[in-house]
């Protein structure tokens, strides 16, 4: 196995109707470090997703935005996860999070679903091993709870947009302290 490798990946829906939805701003992400990183992803039938790889100082980063349903997604993350011969510890899942306001950023280093069906998925095709680490977007919660699924599934307004993006360009520097192995100052620089 590997050590020096890293995966990340962005959950997100395929198709053009679920472009910018909060329910992908894991996706976005990942995208945004892909060019912030000069590195192209390209369709990778096996894995059913988009992915690209780059050799970094300290390995190998790959990156990986699923071209399944976010509640599929764990089928994409253990196909790579095998072929790579990763550790479940060496991947990083990027995904919204209902219980953050918006825009704020965490970074957690293993635990359950939350009730995210994406990460619930992805723990199913890992044989229930949770160890992965995650990034959680927030994008806030609408007030009444039946609401849920069509908040996420809709894209925020403008401003709410811009607030995405800004925090993904803050997140950036700290992708770099994770790609370097430094899991612990990443956490530290994001929370504080």
């Amino acid at each position: 196995m590997d050590s020096n490798n890293l995966l990340i990946v962005g959950l997100g829906n395929p198709g053009k109707e679920y472009e910018k939805t909060r329910h992908n701003c894991g996706a976005d992400f990942v995208e945004q470090l892909s060019l912030a990183l000069d590195m192209s992803l390209t369709k990778e039938k096996k894995f059913s997703g988009l992915y690209g790889s780059k050799l970094i100082p300290t390995g190998k980063l790959h990156l990986c935005i699923p071209s399944v349903y976010v509640n599929e997604s764990g089928k994409t993350v253990s196909s790579i996860k095998n072929y790579l011969k990763l550790s479940t510890r060496k991947i990083l899942v990027v995904h919204d999070e209902l219980d953050l306001p918006l825009g704020k950023l965490k970074l957690k280093e293993s635990g359950g679903h939350g009730g995210h069906n994406g990460l619930r998925n992805v723990i199913e095709h890992l044989n229930g091993d949770s160890s992965f680490k995650r990034l959680r977007i927030g994008i806030g919660h609408p007030e009444k709870e039946e609401d849920v699924v069509k908040y996420v599934l809709t894209k925020g307004s403008k401003k709410e947009r811009r607030i995405l993006t800004s925090a993904f360009e803050e997140a950036l520097p700290i992708i770099n302290t994770i790609i370097e192995g430094n899991w612990q100052k990443a956490m530290l620089d994001l929370h504080s």
